[in-house]
């Protein structure tokens, strides 16, 4: 699979692809695809990564699972394909959005445009069943997006995490507060955001403001 990442990617995780999990989990992804529905669709697995090269991350977004309906997972996490009915998350980080922002509901949800200005959409795993979700949870997909949080804090300055939810918000232990910024929030699934704990976070904005305190171009959400 490794080599379908863009260049940029190789030389950071290098590392990773030649470690016995990493052969392990290629071979159990190959097969799952060889033998079910899986998504996204193969050629987009790394999608996050070939959208926003290492050198251009600015922003981590971080998910947890692709959507495992038809037609929905293109690799970025939270994006659905253009023309596909938006998921409640995704509805509500557009509703999020259009409220810190003051703009028109996005009616694409389609967010390659984010990823190709600098913000990483990435799930901690990045492959799964059709209908069955989690279904490729601790196959050491974990493993690999963990090293890919760390090397980015390891290796680049001033960047902006956003963690959302409980399960992004454990990847804090691989970030090192002192060079980076990251912005916490509840999820934005319906249960979290029903509650309170997602609509207000201004985490659109609050990107904004510090990218340019960082002298950085801003994302155009």
């Amino acid at each position: 699979m490794e080599h379908t990442i863009h260049d940029s990617w190789k030389s950071v995780l290098q590392g990773e692809f030649s470690k016995p999990y990493f052969k392990t989990l290629n071979e159990f992804v190959k097969k799952e695809y060889q033998n079910h529905q899986c998504f996204p669709p193969i050629d987009q697995v790394f999608s996050a990564f070939n959208y926003c090269p290492f050198n251009a991350v600015k922003v981590v977004l971080i998910g947890q699972d692709p959507y495992h309906d038809y037609g929905q997972a293109n690799g970025l996490c939270f994006s659905v394909n253009e023309g596909i009915k938006h998921p409640p998350s995704l509805v509500n980080i557009f509703k999020e959005l259009s409220s810190d922002l003051n703009m028109p509901y996005p009616q694409d949800g389609d967010l390659t445009r984010w990823a190709k200005q600098g913000v990483l959409l990435l799930n901690a795993t990045l492959t799964v069943k059709a209908h069955e979700a989690g279904s490729h949870q601790k196959k050491g997909w974990e493993i690999f997006t963990d090293a890919v949080i760390k090397s980015i804090s390891d290796h680049k300055e001033e960047v902006v995490f956003l963690l959302w939810g409980g399960y992004a918000k454990k990847k804090i232990k691989l970030i090192d507060e002192k060079k980076h910024k990251v912005l916490l929030s509840g999820h934005p699934s319906p249960l979290s955001a029903n509650r309170g704990y997602w609509f207000g976070n201004k985490h659109f904005s609050e990107s904004n403001h510090l990218l340019r305190a960082y002298g950085k171009s801003t994302i155009s959400w």
